[in-house]
């Protein structure tokens, strides 16, 4: 079987797992640890067809939350795998300098993931609210029974660009806003399921202070929802 990596912490710090710890694998692996150069990979072997399922990915998150709790870590992406313990040992003795000042920079932090959407009926208010233009043409569309097709058609296309506006103004927003309480902020990937992907590291004492910068962003911009996922251990601030 191949190796199977969840995550580098410093040798010592995880101390012993839970004998019933497991990871993935149907059925689950037993959880395991490598030692080298004052390091060491928490890891299991690996089945020989590995696919991202919800049982395996689950099974990689409560791995890294157990580790978590006593120390900081490395977090690997799912899916991590080596082709055997002496290679996960020869990776450790070559990267430890840089492994081990990763871990006292992330030492007591955690990740707080936030993305933004609109509140779609919330956002249409706001923007007519605030652009005298588009309530004029909203207007006289009603009384004109709707309008042409072609009033419709580029009265949707204003709003639409109003929209796009206030979403670059609350991106704006939510990082001035946020920022203060991270030590790092990275941006996430694009979608159009948000208009706002970032990751703040903190240190678990502020984390209280980002999370009331929530609260009181939100209450300011009632149109604007902001999801939080977190603390997670973190994995946009690790290059391992």
């Amino acid at each position: 079987m191949s190796t199977y990596v969840y995550c580098i912490t410093r040798s010592g710090d995880a101390g012993p797992l839970p004998e019933d710890l497991t990871g993935v694998g149907d059925p689950p692996l037993p959880v395991r640890q490598l030692e080298q150069d004052g390091l060491t990979a928490v890891v299991s072997d690996c089945p020989g067809r590995l696919r991202p399922k919800r049982r395996d990915l689950l099974a990689h998150q409560r791995v890294l939350t157990e580790v978590g709790r006593k120390s900081a870590a490395l977090p690997m992406r799912f899916g991590s795998i080596a082709e055997a313990d002496d290679d996960v040992r020869d990776v450790l003795r070559e990267h430890a300098d840089s492994y081990r000042q990763k871990l006292q920079q992330l030492d007591g932090r955690v990740e707080y993931n936030i993305k933004a959407v609109h509140q779609q009926e919330a956002v249409l208010h706001h923007v007519l609210a605030r652009n005298s233009d588009l309530r004029a043409r909203a207007e006289a569309n009603r009384r004109a029974g709707g309008g042409t097709y072609e009033e419709r058609l580029q009265f949707g296309e204003l709003v639409a660009a109003a929209v796009r506006e206030c979403e670059t103004e609350d991106a704006e927003a939510v990082r001035r806003a946020l920022e203060p309480a991270a030590e790092a902020v990275r941006v996430g990937p694009e979608s159009t399921g948000w208009f706002v992907n970032l990751s703040f590291l903190v240190t678990q004492t502020d984390a209280e202070r980002l999370l009331t910068a929530v609260r009181r962003l939100t209450d300011e911009l009632p149109h604007l929802e902001l999801r939080v996922n977190g603390p997670l251990p973190p994995y946009s601030f690790t290059d391992a």
